[in-house]
This record gives C-alpha cells, structure tokens and sequence, in this order.
C-alpha cells in the first residue's frame, strides 16, 4: 500500500503514471467482480483511496502553483506601480464608510 507521503516524494509525472495504472487495475477489478469471484474484494476500496490520495496531492500541487504565480504576478506589478509613480491604495479608502 502506498502511504500519502510516499506519494508526495513522487514527481508529477511519476503520479500520473501510479493514476494510471491504478485506474487500469480498478478497471479489471471491477471487470473480474462482475464475471466471476474476487480473490479479496477490499482490493477495490483500496484502488478506489489510492486514486483519491493521488488526484488529491496533484490538485494540491497545482493550487500551489496557481497561488506562486499569483504571488509573482502581483508582486511585478506593485513593483511596476511603483516604478511608474502610482501611489497604493489605502486600506481606508477600500472600506465602506458610513
């Protein structure tokens, strides 16, 4: 069984392999219960967790990176607001007074 932090040591690439291959065995799992007897029916909820553990690290990973470009892409452009003479806004003035 790999455990959640095996899998974050792995790259993406090496995850979407495991993503496939373990969607592929669930497939047959799945095939194989409907046709004739599983030798160990609990391998189809572990197939179905491995594939939620994987599609999670990945999604976490790309929020990551979504949240890293924001980061940049904000701090160049307070750096070209500055460079350009435009003063920041002040909190005050977004808040609603009344």
């Amino acid at each position: 069984m790999t455990k959640a932090a095996e899998l974050r040591e792995m790259s993406d690439e090496q995850l979407g392999l495991t993503l496939k291959d373990t969607a592929d065995h669930l497939f047959r799992l799945r095939l194989q219960a409907q046709t004739e007897r599983l030798d160990a029916p609990s391998e189809l909820r572990k197939q179905r967790r491995l594939i939620a553990r994987v599609r999670t690290i990945l999604t976490q990973r790309a929020i990551q990176a979504a949240a890293a470009e924001a980061a940049v892409k904000a701090k160049s452009g307070a750096e070209s607001a500055a460079a350009a003479g435009v003063p920041a806004a002040p909190k005050a003035a977004a808040q609603k007074k009344g």
